[in-house]
């Protein structure tokens, strides 16, 4: 169930910050029950994954050392924790809020498809993955039932599509001739095509960050301006790490490993609580 990779749920929480309702306890625990349904369903996610990719996986220099890739776990136990699991996850979404339990279900539904079909058509793949997080942000402001901004959704989207790209860039990289055994859409990309494309998102990801970011006041006094030069830093800095380090196939292991990542990710937060919660 990687429970490293459960930081990726985090993506639920901005709507209860930027809705200025983090130091409320009903929309505190509610939103805390919507990243708990979301871990559990990511488990139900990635327990299909690993049993689909089992073989796939054995070609990887880490993946190989998967429970079921390496042959540790059974093909029946996971199935039978991953139908525990969604059972569990969808009653507890469905009881917490209705339409967020219908968003639990199309994210788990799109996933899934992803790992038997979708993962094989070229684009889709990485818009399906940056999907998955543009559903836990839009879950969590269903979760507590408060606006979400458009310029919000499609920030989501963007950086999410932006990590996508860049861990199928390194994917490429780090697996060369390989790396089509591994995971055959692969093949597909080039790394010209994808530093391309990962340049627009960049770019796209800023402008609508700062498009948010300018307007997430809405006349109500919010100072969100002063977040943007820390979103800058942390796109550059990742472009750094991606292609002087060698990083990014593993996003999640990259924001726990880089330490003035984490610091400037500590900083943004600051300012967002100064920007959203120092004025009336």
């Amino acid at each position: 169930m990687r429970p490293r990779q459960w930081v990726k749920n985090a993506f639920v929480l901005p709507a209860l910050i930027f809705s200025r309702h983090l130091f409320e306890f009903p929309y505190l625990w509610r939103s805390a029950a919507a990243v708990a349904c979301f871990v559990l369903l990511s488990g139900v996610v990635y327990l299909c994954n690993d049993i689909f990719d089992r073989d796939q996986d054995r070609q990887h220099p880490e993946k190989r050392h998967r429970p079921l890739a390496a042959g540790k776990v059974s093909v029946a136990l996971a199935w039978a924790a991953a139908l525990v699991l969604l059972v569990v996850a969808l009653m507890a979404a469905f009881s917490l809020q209705r339409d967020f339990g219908v968003v639990a279900a199309i994210y788990v539904a799109l996933n899934v498809g992803y790992s038997l079909k979708f993962k094989h058509v070229v684009l889709v793949d990485v818009l399906i993955v940056a999907a998955g997080f543009l559903l836990r942000a839009l879950g969590g402001a269903l979760a507590i039932e408060v606006f979400i901004s458009t310029w919000f959704i499609i920030c989501t989207f963007m950086l999410a599509l932006f990590l996508a790209v860049v861990k199928r860039r390194q994917e490429i990289v780090a697996l060369e001739e390989a790396a089509g055994d591994h995971r055959a859409i692969l093949k597909e990309y080039s790394l010209p095509f994808l530093d391309q494309v990962i340049s627009a998102l960049t770019a796209a990801t800023l402008v609508c960050y700062a498009l948010y970011a300018m307007g997430v006041g809405d006349g109500k006094g919010a100072q969100m301006q002063w977040t943007i030069p820390f979103v800058l830093y942390g796109l550059l800095r990742y472009l750094y790490l991606v292609y002087h380090r060698g990083h990014g196939d593993d996003p999640t292991a990259v924001v726990w490993r880089d330490r003035p990542l984490q610091i400037n990710t500590l900083l943004w937060l600051g300012a967002c609580a100064l920007g959203l919660y120092s004025t009336p």
